[in-house]
């Protein structure tokens, strides 16, 4: 009998008889449920349990709810009688949320439409909160245990039940740009790297990264965005050298990240970081190439070496701090220019022979 209802599940145009989902631990997942078109009155349900006939709802509609949003704790379900579909919508995940689910048509007489749903929940980092600041730029980092070949990725900004979708992507190993938004999926390192530019204060509010693994379910991660003003700190800074000397870079962060993980980027292209030096520690120098960076935390200021400049180190920087989790808030925009011909009576302007702050900090030690 069970081998004759799979078949006649299978025979229902639109209508799948068992899906496997996967979801991560502190996100959500989205999954689809088809019903037969002559069903589209009847109540949808989505509960759980080893057994169709013993399964608990933990949501449900009536025939007054179609074409609208119904909420039920972690639960949120949207009926579309046009498709002959409807959506369920799984928040705040747990490993214990693992197990058998079942979702369909209520039907009081005859055979029931409905799909088996087999959901396993993976540990996994999930994105809390993002600081940003006006006029800056930052990089999230998202890491996952696994996609499949084909996956969509979509970061959207987060109404009450839509999502307003920014930019979208099924490339990977490469950058795709959309407006002021970049996303970059690496596949290998198993990280996706979404980019904003140019922030402001209205940028602020829930975000969500969908990843949409076929027609039947995608997982995603909320993550809020709080875009401040940054009052300390000057969000440009234009600095000249001559080829051969020196270039000094001062910049003020936010008391608030004092304990982070300081940071300069070189840009090019349209890799804002393609090369880095970061200081981790207060008041001890770090230094990688011809980079030396120094974070005085008690000033909350960092500053940077560059020595012996050619006209290759004429470009955009960034600095910056780093978070916990990885993710990267650009605050200070610095550009440089190096000159063939040595300009030290310019203000902004240094040379081999001044003194830097190096020397400075060395004399007063």
């Amino acid at each position: 009998m069970k081998i004759i209802w799979t078949f006649t599940l299978l025979m229902i145009p639109g209508v799948v008889s068992s899906i496997r989902v996967r979801g991560y631990s502190g996100g959500g997942v989205n999954i689809t449920c088809r019903y037969n078109r002559k069903y589209t009155d009847n109540a949808k349900y989505f509960c759980r349990g080893q057994w169709k006939t013993t399964c608990s709802d933990l949501i449900r509609t009536d025939m007054k709810n179609e074409n609208k949003w119904v909420d039920s704790g972690r639960f949120s379900l949207f009926d579309d009688t046009r498709a002959a579909l409807f959506t369920v919508t799984f928040r705040d995940l747990s490993e214990q949320d693992s197990g058998m689910y079942w979702c369909g048509a209520d039907i009081s007489w005859g055979k029931e439409s409905y799909t088996e749903v087999n959901l396993k929940v993976v540990t996994g980092e999930q994105i809390s909160a993002v600081t940003g600041y006006s006029a800056g730029n930052i990089i999230i980092n998202y890491k996952y245990e696994m996609l499949e070949e084909n996956s969509l990725i979509e970061i959207c900004e987060a109404g009450r039940y839509q999502c307003f979708t920014r930019i979208k992507t099924d490339r990977a190993a490469e950058w795709t740009h959309v407006g002021r938004f970049s996303v970059h999926d690496d596949r290998s390192a198993r990280l996706l790297r979404v980019f904003i530019r140019e922030l402001n204060e209205n940028n602020s509010g829930e975000y969500k990264i969908i990843v949409k693994v076929s027609e039947d379910y995608s997982f995603f991660s909320e993550f809020k965005l709080d875009v401040k003003k940054a009052d300390c700190c000057e969000k440009s800074i234009s600095l000249s050298a001559a080829a051969g000397g020196s270039v000094n870079i001062s910049c003020r962060y936010p008391q608030s990240h004092s304990a982070d993980v300081k940071f300069v980027c070189r840009r090019s292209g349209s890799d804002l970081c393609a090369e880095e030096t970061s200081v981790k520690e207060s008041r001890r120098w770090s230094a990688e190439g011809q980079m030396q960076l120094y974070d005085d935390r008690e000033q909350q200021l960092l500053t940077g070496i560059i020595s012996h400049v050619t006209q290759q180190h004429s470009a955009e920087y960034w600095c910056g701090v780093q978070s916990d989790q990885g993710h990267k808030s650009f605050i200070t925009r610095v550009l440089i220019g190096v000159t063939d011909v040595s300009e030290t009576s310019s203000p902004s302007s240094s040379s081999s022979s001044a003194e830097s702050p190096l020397q400075r900090m060395c004399v007063r030690n």
